[in-house]
């Protein structure tokens, strides 16, 4: 159980100029991310875009055009700043505005920086080229890349005292980085393919006559792409009902920010749901009123209220 923390320590002007420069990262580059943690009190708000700006440069090594063993050693040598960030080693004066920010984070809340190491055995997952044979086999990947995050994240959130069940939560900020996960591959399916990358699992590419891949505005021939695209739509959606259990548990400012982020991409999945064929036409995406509107339900409450009686519900 992770409780939240309830005054972190003051930030020093240096610090405060470093999490101003990881704000900035956040806001230029997160589609989505930053719309639920626009809602946080702003000490969980600096933490999170540390995290994002630790994370993105992680994604961004991995998303590049350098040849793959660059790429290796240098997710080598941010594993190395992580393990100085680990132990204490940087400090205000660092000249890596990143690396000030996540070490004042890490100190200021329980955040498992372990995670982060996860995130960086997915990144080179990737560079490695790695396929996925079942379901099982992807989890671990999604595990990596969007469960760690959630884990991390709860680092920052914090769980309600007494909050019932609270030792789960871990798990169901896991879970729900893998509902994350699973729909942003749908969405990314042609895109992916395009750049070399498949990862809906085998097994479930051949079920629905889809193993010739996705390099075009159409589906493969005689394939049943709407049967494949329901079927991963339904084990996102399963992955959304267990994860969701975790928004009993935090506070409201923290459940509103995770309400958002979900909420953005539960509604980009209905939209998938209901044209298989967008993802290989283009990108699907929410126009920012709609991300801005799905943010004002979480922070009224309204999302969290609805999973919180739909979770009492099912452990009735």
């Amino acid at each position: 159980m992770i409780q939240a923390v309830e005054s972190p320590p003051p930030a020093s002007a240096p610090v405060l100029a470093a999490y101003s420069y990881c704000e900035a990262v956040t806001g230029q580059q997160a589609r989505n991310f930053a719309y639920g943690i626009r809602l946080l009190p702003v000490p969980k708000r600096r933490a999170m875009s540390a995290l994002y700006a630790f994370s993105r440069r992680v994604d961004d090594i991995g998303d590049g055009a350098l040849d793959d063993e660059v790429k290796a050693t240098r997710l080598e040598d941010t594993r190395a700043l992580l393990t100085r960030i680990r132990e204490g080693a940087v400090d205000e004066d660092d000249t890596d505005p990143v690396a000030v920010a996540l070490a004042h984070a890490a100190r200021a809340f329980p955040i498992p920086l372990g995670g982060l190491d996860e995130l960086i055995d997915g990144v080179l997952m990737d560079v490695r080229g790695e396929t996925y044979e079942t379901w099982d086999d992807l989890k671990v990947y999604c595990r990596c890349v969007a469960g760690a995050i959630g884990r991390l994240s709860l680092g920052v959130f914090g769980t309600e005292p007494g909050a019932r069940g609270a030792e789960r939560a871990p798990e169901y900020a896991d879970t729900l980085g893998l509902a994350l996960q699973l729909t942003n591959i749908l969405r990314d399916v042609r895109e992916d393919a395009e750049g070399g990358r498949t990862y809906l699992p085998a097994d479930d590419l051949a079920k629905f006559g889809c193993s010739a891949g996705f390099s075009g505005p159409r589906p493969p021939e005689g394939s049943d792409f709407a049967g494949l695209v329901h079927f991963e739509v339904r084990r996102a959606r399963a992955l959304f009902a267990e994860g969701y259990r975790l928004l009993p548990m935090l506070d409201r400012r923290s459940g509103a920010c995770v309400a958002a982020m979900a909420g953005i991409y539960r509604r980009l999945l209905d939209r998938i749901e209901r044209d298989p064929g967008a993802v290989l036409r283009g990108r699907v995406s929410l126009p920012g009123r709609e991300k801005a509107y799905v943010a004002v339900r979480g922070l009224s409450g309204l999302d969290t209220r609805h999973v919180s009686r739909r979770t009492v519900r099912r452990r009735a």
